[in-house]
């Protein structure tokens, strides 16, 4: 698989039931994708917002509670935090679109990603039970765990911008 995939107007989802009936893959009840889609750019961008954002909502709270920055510093300190926070945000965008796009050949991968998501925030609790426990107190919840909620929001939104989701999960539960 190469770093660009490209989705055309060419390449469509059909289900599974309209592929047994016949051969062509364009058939009446299939759905195209329109636009180029490049895994890697679409995916670090997605990233790279979510960080971004994720970021933001940090701050903001660290400011609210008067302890500006408070939390980058328990976290590492501010630059080193930032840069490791942003690489791990867009390694996470491209890691979505990759499922999505991987789910247009074979659908069932959507559910992948539901799970994926699932457990990620599950890790995200568990991270929060734990610096809530040392220095960051209850407010950890507020400021880890609410804020990963809002990225794993804002992802599924920006990629729902561009992709049909709910189309998708439809030709995965066909497909089974």
């Amino acid at each position: 698989m190469t770093r660009r995939q490209t989705l055309s107007d060419d390449e469509a989802f059909v289900s599974p039931r309209s592929a047994a009936h016949t051969r062509d893959p364009l058939s009446a009840d299939a759905v195209r994708l329109s636009g180029a889609h490049d895994t890697f750019r679409e995916g670090a961008r997605i990233g790279l917002v979510v960080g971004a954002s994720t970021w933001l909502w940090v701050a903001l709270v660290d400011l609210i509670v008067h302890q500006p920055f408070h939390t980058f510093e328990v976290l590492g300190g501010m630059p080193a935090f930032t840069v490791l926070h942003l690489l791990l945000t867009a390694a996470y965008g491209v890691a979505i679109v990759s499922v999505v796009h991987g789910a247009v050949r074979v659908p069932s991968l959507i559910y992948g990603l539901g799970f994926g998501i699932l457990f990620l925030e599950i890790a995200f609790a568990f991270l929060t039970v734990m610096l809530a426990s040392t220095s960051l107190g209850d407010l950890a919840w507020v400021r880890i765990f609410v804020g990963s909620m809002i990225g794993a929001s804002i992802a599924l939104a920006l990629v729902a911008q561009r992709h049909p989701l709910t189309l998708m999960l439809r030709l995965a539960d066909e497909e089974s």
